[in-house]
Formats: C-alpha cells, structure tokens, sequence
C-alpha cells in the first residue's frame, strides 16, 4: 500500500443482478477515490449486458479484470478456481481481496489457507443466496464455517443477512460492518410511464426465490373475479422462464401477460403503473430501492430486509406465498386515489434518499478495510 492508495481486487461468481451492481459501484466508486481496483468474474453468465459492463469500467481498472468459467453449485472445478484466484493475487498483491456472493467469498478467503499473501485483508460481502435456507443450505454452512477462519472482515448490506450470518456461521474474529446498498443522487427522481403502459409490473430475476408464480397465480384469481381484467408485464431472464410461460398458458393470460428480456430498471418502469415485488427471499434488492426512488407504486413482501427499505411504511409489506393476499392488494392499488398513491410514493422515495446512498456505502467499506490492515499489522509478530 501506498500512501492512502489501496490495492483492491473483487471476486464475485455472476455478473448479473444486484450483486453485479453493487460489485460495480463499488468498484467505480474506489477507483474513482484514486485507489488502484481490480475485478475476478464467472466468464459463463451475464452475457451481452455483462461484456458491456466490463468494457465501460476496465479503463478506470488500474489492476484489470480476469475472467474464468464458474460452476454456481459446490462443486470440484472449485478447487481450480480457487487455485486461479490465489495465482492472480500472488502476481497482483493487493491489500484487499472482497469477495461477493457465496462463491466469490469462497474464492477469495479460501486462499488464506496457502502461502504467500499472509499480509491481504480477506473481505466478505454474503449477499444472501447461501443464507435463504435453499436445497444444500448444511453444506453451504459447512463451507461457510471452514472459510469464516480466514475472514478479516464481513459486510453486510442489511441487518437482516447480518442477523443470517450470525445464526449460521456463529462467532468469528472477522470485524463486522453494516454498509447498506445505496442508490445515486441522479435515480432519485421520477421515472416517466408510457401511455400504453400496463397495470402492473415485475422487473427481476425469473427464479424460484423471486415468487414471479405467485404474482401470476394473483393476477389469475384477479381475472377469475371477473370485474377487472388488468395486465402484467414481466422484465428479466433466468431459469423459471419456461416454467412461467407455462402457468400464463395454463391460465389462459397471454393476452394479458408480456415477457420481455433484461432492461435497465429505470428504461422498465415506463411499461408498467405499479411495481410488484413478490420474493420469497431477498437481502436489501436493488430493484426496491431503484423504484421508490423513481416514486412508483410498490407492492413487495415482507421477506428479508425489503422492511428496513420501507421503514417507517413497513407495514404496508404483505406475506410472501399469498396468492390471496397479492391479488387483494393489487386491486386495492388500482382503486386507490392517485393523490395517496403518490403521498406514499413520495415518503418512501424520502426515506431512501435518507438512508440508502452509494457514498455512504463506499465511505464505510473503506473505512472497514482500513480497520481490518491495521488490526491485521497490529497483530503481527514484530
């Protein structure tokens, strides 16, 4: 390190979702500040959007980015990759390697255990996948014990995945930091709508954990009302597409649903009136934030720490897996007066500028880095 500059690269598995995006905010953010900052990605996933991505920020990359194939389940390629990462720090030395996600976290402690970078900081930034109690849940545990040995320090960007951590991984000697997700100052503003836009609208991932069969189902028992025949768009990808055309069919919607690729969020809110978020399981999701800052109507769950996004209008959140319970509340959302549709939108919208920026997140994971070297020098035998 030199002077206040600091090596830093990032490891993460998929380059696609809010991961990615907080992965490359930070990352820009860090450079930017005059730090020399580098990225280690799965070359499989994210396709076109992804490319793009890395060709805009490798210019401001002082430490490049490094791609290579990477397997999303456990499994033994990971010990190449492994392998992989510890060769590329060996030649890059940097201060701090952060890993991101379960594998990018993997893949950036796990080298602690083999010689020559004794003196890295080794971050972690969970960003839920792991903790959200899915198929292989105990042994993504018992990975994330095993490696929790060489953490220096953890991030969490909600209390809710800080409190997840905890129950699974126990007590480490990692410091702890709460650096929420943040938006910049130019999303906080409006977003425009199309005339022909559509009553309601999911912008995400299409898989299981997102509940996307939960809002058709509620759109379904809408329609089987009789009174109201509202439409639906959905924006995204992901491996529950097939599954989801399937139930449209099934119900008979396809006049009344669209499917559309992955779009920016802000270029997505134009399709639809009211935005609904109907997951199962989420840490603190981007696509939350990015829409009460453009002050959309918002229909979401009560799961994870989409609660601390909402704040003081928590209660307006409903139980994930309710077919029932969505489908009264999107009525509701279209009968409403559009003068307490848009109070509400307008509160949210205020307590996410409040609480949820990208300089406050990259002030305070700094700060951790910096605490981490010097208690990691600290200990150091003289």
């Amino acid at each position: 390190m030199s002077g206040d500059c600091l090596r830093i690269v990032h490891v993460l598995r998929a380059p696609v979702g809010g991961l990615f995006r907080h992965v490359i905010d930070l990352a820009a953010a860090q450079a930017a500040l005059g730090h020399q900052v580098g990225l280690i990605a799965d070359s499989s996933t994210g396709g076109d959007a992804a490319a793009r991505a890395f060709r805009a920020i490798a210019p401001h990359l002082a430490l490049g980015v490094e791609r290579f194939p990477m397997r999303r389940e456990p499994h033994l390629a990971d010990f190449a990759g492994i392998l992989r990462v510890y060769r590329h720090a060996l030649r890059l030395r940097p201060d701090v390697l952060h890993g991101h996600g379960s594998k990018g976290g993997l893949f950036a402690r796990a080298n602690g255990f083999l010689p020559g970078l004794g003196d890295v900081v080794r971050a972690y930034t969970p960003h839920g996948g792991s903790f959200h109690h899915q198929p292989g849940h105990a042994l993504h545990m018992f990975v994330e014990r095993l490696v929790a040995a060489q953490t220096d320090i953890l991030f969490f960007e909600s209390d809710y995945i800080a409190n997840e951590v905890s129950k699974g991984v126990g007590p480490t000697r990692a410091l702890t930091r709460v650096a929420k997700n943040g938006l910049r100052p130019d999303e906080l503003a409006p977003a425009p709508l199309d005339a022909c836009a559509a009553e309601f609208l999911y912008v995400g991932e299409l898989s299981s954990h997102k509940g996307v069969d939960t809002l058709i189902d509620a759109l379904a028992i809408i329609h089987g009302a009789g009174a109201q025949k509202p439409n639906l768009v959905i924006v995204g990808s992901g491996r529950e597409l097939d599954r989801l055309a399937a139930m449209v069919e099934r119900y008979d919607l396809n006049r009344h649903v669209t499917f559309h690729g992955v779009l920016p969020a802000r270029e997505a809110f134009a399709l639809g009136r009211v935005v609904v978020a109907p997951s199962r399981a989420e840490s603190l999701p981007y696509i939350v934030l990015e829409t009460l800052a453009a002050e959309k109507p918002l229909i979401a769950t009560d799961v994870g720490g989409v609660g601390e996004i909402f704040g003081p209008l928590r209660d307006r959140l409903i139980p994930r897996d309710r077919a029932d319970i969505l489908a009264r509340a999107m009525v509701e959302a279209m009968t409403r007066p559009l003068e307490q549709l848009q109070a509400e939108s307008l509160a949210l919208k205020t307590h996410v500028a409040q609480h949820f920026s990208v300089d406050a997140m990259v002030r305070d994971v700094l700060a951790g880095y910096r605490e981490a070297l010097a208690r990691k020098r600290a200990a150091k035998p003289r």
